[in-house]
């Protein structure tokens, strides 16, 4: 037989009991040894640790009670050189309002007057604090507030000009249950998870580089169509040896943080793409080294061993990079709204807009004004804590690793 317990209405009389002090081993423990020889139930608990000092608070119901239980938690304090104290009131906590989003800030460094001008910000647009957890101190200082009351797209559009004017990065996601699910990152490869541009690579093979990276700067930026600049550049290709590709590829430099990320994410169950304006023999490679479940990307005519100048097939554009990602999405059974996309060019803008949450990365000003979320810092594993994920989680989980693989 199921026995119901009713639930506290908001004129319940209730007590926050609250432990303060150095932190030490068994607190929790012994509070709640105290308080289990009172008629009360336990309504919420939060617990804090900020460089070795300890805030812990319990929501009971009121025993009602001639002050026995005020007098039990503040000798336990006594006891363990903690400040206690005592508050009675009605309910439970606040309920939270309507509108609640999950804001994380990025910072190097992140400084005071940033986070002023961010929470006056969160509170003008009719935003509650509800919680600040630390996600990371380096290789940037990443915090995470959790909002209440504000309209998530009302704080994505007010946040990032605060951010812009502070020089950080802000990022705000609607929580829900949807937050949890698997998800598909969808990412751009040159000066997105590699250095630099392939094409640029080809090109001083033939002797071009300069004017092959003046015209890639522009349609980078949105003032060529990228497809068009793209048959340009290649055709200036033509006669450099297709052994030139593997060159390149040994050379590559991956943007820091980039394995981090991925392997962080894969033992979330994650998948992951990519989609280029770059060239397949190089790009299938990066994507075997690195377990990339998806890739797209532009096909070289190659005759007797030489590039003939020719791209083959239909570019993956801008449009084709946006098709491109719900194909994936859709081949992995993820719903497009828990896809994230990241990149940087202009061709990337409609694959931003598509996803869930698009993230302009080290994007040119165009981009960075136009996506919804923009990331600054040159660490890509950065991208973590926007899922929720901390620094700790991750040194945790790869010395793990380690240990089993030992």
């Amino acid at each position: 037989m199921t026995s119901h317990v009713p639930v506290p209405h908001l004129t319940d009389p209730t007590v926050l009991v609250t432990l303060v002090g150095p932190d030490q081993p068994g607190v929790s423990t012994r509070l709640f040894g105290v308080l289990d020889g009172f008629p009360v139930e336990v309504i919420d608990v939060e617990q804090l640790v900020v460089r070795g000092q300890l805030v812990l608070s319990v929501l009971l119901t009121d025993p009602g009670d001639d002050g026995a239980l005020s007098e039990s938690v503040t000798a336990l304090g006594g006891r363990l050189g903690l400040t206690a104290s005592l508050e009675r009131g009605t309910g439970d906590n606040r309920p939270r309002r309507v509108g609640r989003s999950q804001v994380i800030v990025l910072g190097a460094p992140l400084r005071p007057g940033a986070m002023a001008a961010l929470t006056a910000q969160i509170r003008s647009d009719g935003g509650n604090i509800d919680r600040i957890v630390r996600m990371a101190r380096y290789p940037v200082t990443a915090i995470r507030l959790e909002v209440s009351g504000a309209d998530p797209d009302v704080l994505q559009a007010s946040l990032a000009r605060v951010a812009y004017a502070q020089g950080i990065d802000v990022a705000v996601q609607e929580n829900g249950i949807r937050r949890h699910a698997q998800r598909l990152i969808v990412m751009d490869v040159d000066s997105t998870l590699i250095q630099g541009e392939v094409i640029e690579m080809l090109a001083a093979h033939a002797g071009c580089e300069a004017e092959v990276a003046t015209v890639t700067e522009r349609a980078m930026r949105g003032e060529l169509d990228f497809a068009t600049s793209l048959h340009e550049r290649v055709s200036k290709l033509a006669g450099v040896p297709a052994s030139a590709l593997d060159e390149v590829y040994e050379s590559l430099v991956y943007t820091p943080g980039a394995r981090t990320m991925i392997r962080t994410l894969k033992r979330l169950g994650y998948r992951f793409a990519l989609v280029s304006g770059g060239f397949t023999p190089i790009i299938e490679r990066i994507a075997d080294a690195l377990g990339i479940d998806y890739f797209r990307a532009n096909d070289l005519e190659v005759t007797d061993g030489v590039l003939t100048g020719r791209v083959l097939g239909e570019v993956v554009d801008r449009a084709g990079k946006a098709a491109a990602l719900r194909e994936f999405a859709a081949q992995a059974g993820i719903p497009v709204k828990n896809t994230v996309a990241i990149g940087d060019g202009a061709n990337d803008l409609d694959m931003l807009a598509a996803a869930g949450l698009g993230i302009a990365f080290n994007a040119k000003p165009t981009v960075r004004d136009q996506a919804r979320t923009s990331v600054n810092v040159p660490y890509l594993d950065t991208i973590i804590y926007l899922m929720g994920i901390t620094r700790e989680e991750v040194e945790a989980a790869d010395a793990a690793d380690d240990q089993v693989i030992s």
